[in-house]
């Protein structure tokens, strides 16, 4: 009988993989359940990782000419029923404020009171109220091409909620240009979903592949939407960003005109683009592990903890001495445009002390005791090689050597990422073997959702909608990469001539 390895998370994944979701958000402290339903408290651990990837991304925005804004949380009713079909998708989430005060009531409780003349709808997305302030600021094609974002939150009223996943309440940034021509436009959508590509593989170590919608999962208004798609460890899908080509439908409901150079009005071409707090879901759905989340080094809430032991009063202060010097030197050690993240455990708590960071995914531990300071080292582990993996390093090396050790860790954690999209991904030609693939009896482990299956699609709502309903699987993408090649699709059995990405998604 094969001996039971002790994990630091119970479930496993291959247990109950959303279970197992759950319990690493709480293990690694980055998230909690808020009193609100459906919303929730960001902890500090997991509100650093979002001020570096937000950091980074907002760095490669900048890098094309994007600049920062803030527009209001609340939306007129009346600019939001301007876009019919845009509304049309929000409508069931949205949340809606109908007064502006608070009245004692005979029970000695409080009341709503003082109506407002017009509702309010709390963000879902910003397209309307931000098309008005263009309409403002945009007269003539000098004062194109407008690249604008703001960093907000957005509420939608979910129903079945995961922290991360799907709230009620989460952070993002949505970005809104508006273009002279089309191409233009079309242009800033496809630069903007490389950004995110970028963002996704360079920094969170997470591949993607990057492609179209179809037109029943485009964005609410849009004539495109970009996307990247990622396989979680589940083998669902992610889509971890989306960047719109909106054409002229908002400009046309926000009244987004403009001048030409032969001095006709006409209206402009606008996109709109936006990456969410999804990517922390993401990064631990794509990285973890049975023992807690791995963060991947370029964007990790700290790069390194120093665990000092002195188990004899007398070895302390000359642990803690030698302690502190490490991490000022390695403060100031910089790593990809910024000085390495260093924590300092004091707790005096033996090896629990030890497994709470690495259930928080930090990528390098280093312990330090008297004997390690006699000889001048240090002993170091990572996060990306089993726990009791640690080697000791000469104190001078290990400064000189960080910077290529969180380099390695970061590349092992995308490469491994990599392997695992490769092997759940197929090409399938035949309906009863795409069957078969995403149904959970024919599989060992039920928890795994098929994976991607590459598959003919003839170009049909009808087709799209069978599969959906009869699998729950949705088509992710039309690789932007793909190669036209006839085939039959996968659900009519009628001529196509490329295929798409089928799978189960969050």
């Amino acid at each position: 009988m094969a001996k039971q390895v002790k994990t630091a998370v119970t479930p496993t994944r291959s247990e109950d993989y959303s279970e197992w979701y759950q319990q690493v958000v709480k293990a690694s402290d980055m998230a909690e359940h808020s009193p609100v339903r459906g919303c929730m408290v960001i902890k500090p651990w997991g509100y650093s990782l979002w001020e570096n990837i937000v950091k980074e991304l907002d760095d490669l925005f900048k890098a094309t000419g994007v600049k920062n804004a803030y527009f209001p949380l609340f939306i007129p009713l009346s600019f939001l029923e301007k876009e019919a079909e845009h509304v049309e998708g929000f409508a069931k989430e949205c949340a809606v404020v109908t007064h502006h005060r608070l009245e004692k009531n005979e029970q000695g409780g409080l009341s709503p009171a003082g109506k407002l003349t017009e509702p309010l709808v709390v963000r879902p997305t910003s397209e309307t109220i931000i098309g008005d302030s263009f309409a403002k600021w945009v007269s003539s094609y000098r004062d194109l091409p407008l690249l604008i974002n703001q960093w907000a939150n957005v509420v939608r009223w979910e129903m079945r909620t995961r922290i991360f996943l799907r709230t009620s309440e989460f952070l993002w940034q949505e970005g809104h240009t508006v273009h002279a021509t089309d191409k233009e436009a079309v242009e800033r959508t496809k630069l903007m979903l490389d950004v995110y590509a970028q963002l996704a593989e360079e920094y969170l170590a997470m591949p993607v592949i990057k492609g179209r919608k179809t037109k029943s999962e485009r964005f609410p208004g849009a004539e495109d939407t970009l996307c990247i798609e990622a396989m979680m460890q589940d083998c669902k899908a992610l889509q971890a960003g989306t960047s719109h080509f909106l054409g002229q439908n908002f400009a046309k409901a926000s009244g987004i005109k403009f001048q030409n150079a032969q001095e006709s009005e006409e209206f402009a071409w606008t996109t709109s683009w936006g990456a969410s707090t999804r990517l922390i879901g993401g990064i631990i759905m794509i990285h973890g592990d049975d023992d807690g989340i791995i963060l991947p080094p370029r964007v990790a809430s700290s790069h390194i903890v120093l665990l000092p032991i002195s188990p004899k009063e007398k070895d302390r202060t000359l642990v803690m001495e030698f302690t502190e010097n490490l991490a000022k030197e390695l403060r100031n050690t910089w790593y990809h445009n910024s000085r390495l993240r260093v924590e300092i455990d004091y707790r005096d708590t033996g090896g629990a002390r030890g497994w709470d960071w690495i259930k928080k995914g930090i990528p390098v531990r280093v312990e330090i005791g008297p004997r390690d300071i006699a000889d001048n080292s240090v002993f170091v582990g990572r996060r990306d090689k089993e726990h009791r993996d640690k080697k000791s390093y000469k104190r001078d090396e290990f400064i000189s050597a960080i910077k290529d050790i969180l380099d390695e860790i970061q590349q092992n954690l995308y490469n491994r990422a990599v392997s695992f999209r490769q092997a759940h991904m197929k090409s399938i030609d035949d309906k009863n073997a795409f069957y078969e693939y995403f149904t959970p009896e024919n599989r060992e482990t039920p928890e795994i959702h098929g994976g991607f299956a590459i598959s003919h699609w003839c170009g049909s709502e009808e087709c799209e909608a069978k599969i959906k309903e009869d699998l729950q699987v949705t088509i992710r993408c039309i690789p932007l990469d793909r190669i036209k090649e006839n085939g039959k699709c996968i659900c009519c059995g009628q001529s196509s001539q490329e295929r798409v990405i089928y799978s189960k998604s969050y």
